[in-house]
């Protein structure tokens, strides 16, 4: 895809499954990459990868829910690599809980990973978008957001409002230069949705009753991601924002 090569891009959540082989595919297409992630061990071994691979990026320890902790990540990244053109927000965290049965403690941490986080990176990076005049920010949203999802009442109710914010910012920002759209992951093999099947008390057989749901027949992997989340941050897609694209093997056919 066109317009990637030699571009800073930040992935939040970058040591993770969906966000390493985001991260992977960033380099493999020339770009510079800053690994974002709370756990830095998580960070170094994907950048570690990159780096082997003859790619370049740098592993950054961020809490994307303490505003200063990210503004001095950001700093940082530019320093090392150069003004962020890309903003990738794909950090999250869930746990599966019926609503009645959750706690004031829990909502809390769910609000602030799923949607503040993403807030605190999106005012960390504006301004020097906005000062170019140009940039591409891509928020990994759910397909929750779009259905709903029994079990992940205030999970779903944070990714609403990351889209209801994306379209938002993608208004404001359309006459920048900068781009805001969102991709919808559905049911991926990832530690965030093994973690919700064991919340549900028999993973095997909500594997499968997912695996039965999606017309593909299969749960997605990390690897099937990163295609629609780089096109978003592409030249080739320098006409589309505040747009929502579901990956989910056609779980769900929003329109």
């Amino acid at each position: 895809m066109r317009g990637l090569k030699d571009k800073v891009v930040v992935v939040t959540g970058g040591g993770g499954g969906i966000g390493g082989a985001t991260c992977r595919r960033f380099a493999e297409a020339g770009a510079r990459v800053a690994v974002f992630d709370i756990d830095l061990a998580a960070a170094e071994r994907v950048a570690g990868t990159i780096a082997e691979a003859g790619g370049t990026a740098r592993a950054f320890a961020c809490d994307i829910t303490d505003h200063a902790a990210v503004q001095r990540a950001v700093t940082a990244a530019e320093e090392a690599l150069g003004p962020v053109g890309v903003l990738v927000n794909n950090a999250g965290w869930d746990v599966f809980r019926l609503f009645k049965d959750s706690t004031p403690e829990e909502w809390q941490r769910l609000i602030a990973i799923n949607l503040v986080g993403a807030l605190n990176m999106h005012h960390a990076v504006l301004p020097g978008m906005l000062a170019r005049r140009a940039g591409r920010i891509v928020n990994i949203a759910s397909d929750a957001a779009r259905v709903g999802s029994s079990g992940e009442a205030v999970y779903a109710a944070c990714k609403a409002g990351l889209l209801g914010f994306s379209k938002t910012l993608a208004r404001e920002h359309a006459r920048h230069g900068i781009t805001v759209n969102v991709v919808c992951p559905g049911p991926t093999d990832t530690a965030l949705f093994a973690g919700y099947k064991q919340g549900a008390g028999n993973p095997e057989k909500l594997d499968e009753a997912f695996r039965r749901a999606v017309p593909m027949g299969r749960i997605g992997t990390p690897e099937d991601l990163p295609g629609a989340i780089l096109f978003f941050a592409s030249d080739d897609a320098g006409f589309i924002t505040g747009q929502v694209l579901s990956v989910s093997g056609g779980l769900t056919m929003a329109g």
